[in-house]
């Protein structure tokens, strides 16, 4: 199967795992930033961008496979990991597959189990990827912002810029609803306490695709997780764009502490 790679940088290797609907491309201002101390490796996850659907079940365990598979395939013995959304559900379960592979956590706009309101919300903005209606879909995506970026004049040259970026064939229409089945599937409530790997859990208080809550249960589940709240104004689902230069130096501090070996 084919995977579509991107690499910025050299350094210790820095996995980046793509959110739902997401391409590489997300990462070309943020990968880039951290690129002067590590090798930073972006992908498209199975069925996305340029990579190719391949047979089989998406799932958060699937996508994780994946994921070690691709650091096989690059050669790549142990790599800090950082996973945004649906990513963030891929790196907790490669940390708990492979934890000999993993050096440590950069969990993203996280959750451990959906609750009642996750579960109405992610229901909500799967339903337009799985009738096939791409305006609807991408007009719900909105929801990922904060009120003040949404109001904000300049919002609408923003999403012209990303819209090459989202799903756009029938392929990946279908792969993305996929992906959301994955979201709602996603447990690892009860296993996180065996992850090992140094953990960084960051959340945003204006986040209502994976609200604050959540990432408060998965840094206290993880032994000796950090737990950082981003608040007020951009503190949303896209808070590592929103809140960029804040965002860019808390994850480049935090690997920088973290050993590779």
């Amino acid at each position: 199967m084919t995977v579509a790679v991107q690499e910025y940088g050299a350094g210790d290797p820095l996995l980046i795992i793509n959110g739902t609907s997401q391409s590489l491309g997300f990462w070309a201002d943020l990968g880039p930033a951290w690129a002067g101390q590590h090798r930073v490796i972006t992908y498209d996850l199975r069925g996305m961008g340029g990579s190719e659907r391949g047979s089989g079940e998406i799932s958060v365990a699937s996508l994780a496979a994946d994921a070690l598979g691709l650091l096989q395939a690059l050669d790549i013995e142990r790599a800090h990991v950082l996973g945004y959304s649906l990513g963030s559900a891929v790196a907790q379960e490669l940390a708990l597959a492979a934890p000999d592979r993993v050096a440590s956590l950069v969990l993203y706009c996280t959750w451990a189990r959906t609750d009642g309101f996750q579960r109405a919300m992610l229901t909500a903005l799967a339903h337009p990827w799985r009738t096939g209606d791409l305006e609807a879909a991408l007009g719900a995506l909105g929801v990922a912002f904060s009120p003040q970026l949404l109001d904000d004049p300049a919002f609408g040259e923003l999403i012209q810029e990303l819209l090459p970026l989202f799903p756009s064939t029938e392929g990946q229409i279908r792969t993305t609803a996929e992906q959301w089945d994955a979201d709602l599937a996603h447990d690892t409530l009860d296993r996180l306490g065996r992850i090992t790997a140094p953990t960084l859990v960051i959340a945003g208080e204006q986040d209502l695709l994976t609200p604050p809550w959540h990432g408060r249960q998965v840094a206290d589940t993880i032994p000796g997780a950090r737990h950082h709240l981003f608040t007020g104004p951009g503190s949303s689902h896209a808070l590592g764009v929103e809140r960029a230069e804040e965002f860019v130096p808390l994850v480049a501090g935090f690997l920088g502490e973290q050993s590779i070996r």
